[in-house]
Formats: structure tokens, C-alpha cells, sequence
């Protein structure tokens, strides 16, 4: 009876230490969960409170971008590739259905003209009307010729700033005239946040609120930048030290109608920014515009 009674003995104690190890696990994995919770729920008070005292004015603005309509002019290298992958494609493609059918009728023609040519060849086509390819080819070439493409430089348009046709390879942003202060400055669309609602609904409402109406597709819940600056001393107090600009991009929707132009809205390249924005201003928007 020893042996069993030591087979009991050594899986009790097993059992015992792994019930204290799981307990002990248990009990540290909890201690963690209420923990992080405690954390969790600590930090978002913490942000309210933060909010709501806070001595910087939050502010949300909108990014909105007119995406190119045409493809840009291939730059040197860009060119000598495209001259390179159309020789090596015309060397390894084979024949058309046309230049197949282009064959056919020089040889046609060339047996015809050695009396070596039987009439019975064209028996099933007597009541239809013979169509060679280069006939083909005469009517392509009168239509090419009748086809006046539009320009991809507009001197007129690409000049007028307020004019959402102009430079078409190129990505645009909208900038609003906007009172700040006691002058007037171009600036990304921007309004004051309001509490209750979430800072890209700050942007949405920022952008519905310009003189012109635009359908925009937003990308993203979160601001891609933010730009932040202190007021004069003179105008500083407890309550407002500065304001707090958080960016948010958009993409102008291809299904909306053309806005109609407004001398207080304009539409710039990327390179035109630092004419109307200020450095530091321009420095942060030109960190999240992609393109030129």
C-alpha cells in the first residue's frame, strides 16, 4: 500500500501547486485588466477635463483637393522608356486581324495582275460591296484628320485662380479668404470646434459653410496635421493662449456639379502655396500633400 499511497500523495501536491498557479496567473492577468480599465477611463476623463479647460482654441480645417483630370506631360526620361517598351512590343507582337487582311489583298492583287486570279473566288461576294483595307485606312486617316482635340494648356483658364478647370494634370487646393483677427488671410477652410461633436465634424461643417458647395469624400476619421500658434502677448489671458489647427484631407467627388467661381475661394498647385500662406503655415500643409 505505499507505493499507491505515494502515487496519491505526489498528485495531490500536483494539483494543490497547479490550482495555486493558475490562482495566482488569474489573479495577476486581473489585477492588469482592472488595471488598464482604471487607466483607460483615467486618461479619457483626463482628455475631457482637458477639453473643456483647456487654454488652446481647437480648430478643424479641410484639405480639399481637386485630383488631376489628364495625364502629365512624360518628362525626358519618361519619354525615352515609352520609345523603348513600344520598339520592344512591335518586335515580339504579331500580326492583326488588319494587317493580316492587308496581306491578303496585296497578294490578291499581285495574282490578279499574273493572270493567275480565278474569277470563282469572288463569286460569293459578287452582290456585296468589295472593302479593301487600304480603303479602310484612307477613311481612318480623313477621320483622324477631321479630329480636333482639345488643349492641355489653357493660357486664359490656367491663369484665372478662381477657376476649378484650371491646370487639369495638375492637383489643386482649395484656399478660403478668412477673417483672423483684425486682417484677412487665405487659409485651408477652417472653423471653430463646438463641443458635442467630433473634430471631422468640425471639417465637414467647415467646408459646408463656404459660399460655394462642394461634395467631397473625407479620408479618414483623423487629422493628417496640425498646425498650432500662440497669440500676442497683449491678447493673451488665463483662458486662451493660442489655437490648435487640426487638418483633415479631402478628395473633391468626380459626380459633383462644377462650383461656380468666388472671389473669396481659389484653387492653387502645390509650388503656389507659399505665395498665399504663411511659412510656418505652408511648412505644415506641405508635409501631407502628396503630388505636385
Amino acid at each position: 500500500m505505499a507505493a499507491p499511497c505515494g502515487r496519491m500523495a505526489s498528485r495531490s501536491l500536483l494539483q494543490f501547486m497547479s490550482c495555486f498557479n493558475r490562482t495566482a496567473v488569474g489573479n495577476t492577468g486581473l489585477r492588469q485588466f482592472l488595471s488598464t480599465s482604471a487607466c483607460r477611463a483615467t486618461l479619457q476623463t483626463k482628455v475631457v477635463t482637458e477639453r473643456v479647460n483647456s487654454p488652446w482654441t481647437l480648430m478643424a480645417a479641410v484639405c480639399l483637393q481637386r485630383l488631376p483630370i489628364i495625364s502629365a506631360d512624360f518628362s525626358p526620361i519618361e519619354q525615352d522608356f515609352k520609345q523603348l517598351i513600344q520598339q520592344l512590343e512591335f518586335e515580339k507582337s504579331l500580326l492583326s486581324d488588319h494587317e493580316l487582311r492587308l496581306l491578303e489583298d496585296a497578294e490578291r492583287m499581285s495574282r490578279k495582275q499574273a493572270d493567275d486570279y480565278e474569277s470563282d473566288e469572288e463569286d460569293g461576294r459578287r452582290d456585296q460591296e468589295i472593302v479593301l483595307a487600304q480603303d479602310l485606312e484612307d477613311s481612318w486617316e480623313q477621320k483622324m484628320k477631321n479630329f480636333q482635340p482639345e488643349e492641355r494648356v489653357r493660357a486664359d483658364v490656367d491663369k484665372d485662380l478662381t477657376s476649378l478647370e484650371r491646370c487639369l494634370d495638375k492637383t489643386l487646393l482649395l484656399l478660403a479668404e478668412q477673417q483672423v483677427g483684425a486682417e484677412k488671410l487665405w487659409l485651408l477652410p477652417q472653423t471653430q470646434w463646438q463641443e458635442g461633436e467630433t473634430l471631422r465634424q468640425t471639417a465637414e461643417r467647415a467646408l459646408a459653410s463656404l459660399p460655394a458647395a462642394f461634395k467631397a469624400t473625407f479620408l479618414g476619421n483623423a487629422p493628417c496635421g496640425v498646425y498650432k500658434y500662440k497669440l500676442p502677448k497683449a491678447a493673451r489671458t488665463e483662458s486662451t493662449v493660442g489655437t490648435k489647427v487640426f487638418f483633415f484631407k479631402a478628395v473633391l467627388s468626380d459626380s459633383a456639379p462644377p462650383a461656380a467661381p468666388h472671389a473669396s475661394l481659389m484653387w492653387v498647385k502645390k509650388n503656389e502655396l507659399q505665395r498665399y500662406l504663411k511659412p510656418a503655415y505652408t511648412m505644415k500643409v506641405e508635409r501631407f500633400i502628396t503630388g505636385q
